[in-house]
């Protein structure tokens, strides 16, 4: 058995051949997922194997902005972990974790048309990369310009997360849409169940993240 070979078959569900590799990168990811919506540090060292998991996938099945996305999101998650354990002063909730915040709403238009410009310049990068590098991508980009919008709002987005801005939890529903249509229309079901299933759980912190930011001005 080959854990990290996307055809490596771990059990068949509904018709459905589902490998070692998708399995425990789409399980490590919804734990993930979870503990954010939470607030809960611990979202950070689950993302971490999530992402080694992904890359492996993602790189098997021709979504290679997404593979690259992996190696951003290992980092990001290191650094996510670092700050939210570390907040000044000032910025320090009841767990002595930081806090939720809201962002200015002209820095939030501003950084969705950044996500709209990077989208179209990453996606066109994407639909040449068997061109310009045959040995390391022969068959060309699925789906660049979707795959690329997931990436580049997954960066934007990243960074809000790190700060613990609130409207993270919008641009992530905006992306984990668009993610549940490109794998199931990838033929990959169980992470596009898995994105249906972050879609439910971003709404959900959305709603968590605004109670707790709401809770902070009546502890004063």
């Amino acid at each position: 058995m080959d854990f990290f070979n996307s055809h490596s078959i771990f059990f068949t569900a509904l018709g459905y051949q589902m490998s070692y590799l998708e399995f425990f990168a789409v399980t490590t990811g919804i734990i993930s997922v979870v503990l954010s919506a939470k607030a809960s540090i611990w979202s950070w060292p689950a993302g971490i194997v999530n992402v080694f998991l992904s890359a492996f996938f993602y790189y098997q099945i021709q979504l290679y902005p997404d593979m690259f996305l992996m190696f951003f999101f290992f980092v990001t998650n290191i650094l996510g972990w670092w700050r939210w354990a570390n907040p000044k002063p000032d910025e320090e909730d009841k767990k002595k974790e930081l806090k939720v915040s809201l962002m200015p709403r002209k820095q939030f238009y501003i950084w969705l048309a950044a996500g709209i410009a990077g989208t179209i310049l990453v996606g066109t990068l994407a639909s040449q990369l068997h061109n310009w590098f045959p040995l390391l991508f022969n068959l060309p980009s699925a789906y660049p310009f979707v795959d690329s919008f997931i990436l580049v709002m997954s960066v934007i987005t990243t960074f809000l997360m790190i700060q613990k801005r609130i409207e993270c939890w919008i641009i992530w529903l905006l992306i984990d849409v668009v993610a549940t249509y490109l794998y199931f229309l990838k033929g990959a079901k169980f992470f596009g169940v898995e994105y249906f299933i972050f879609t439910i759980i971003a709404a959900f912190a959305l709603w968590n993240w605004i109670k707790e930011f709401k809770s902070y001005s009546k502890t004063r």
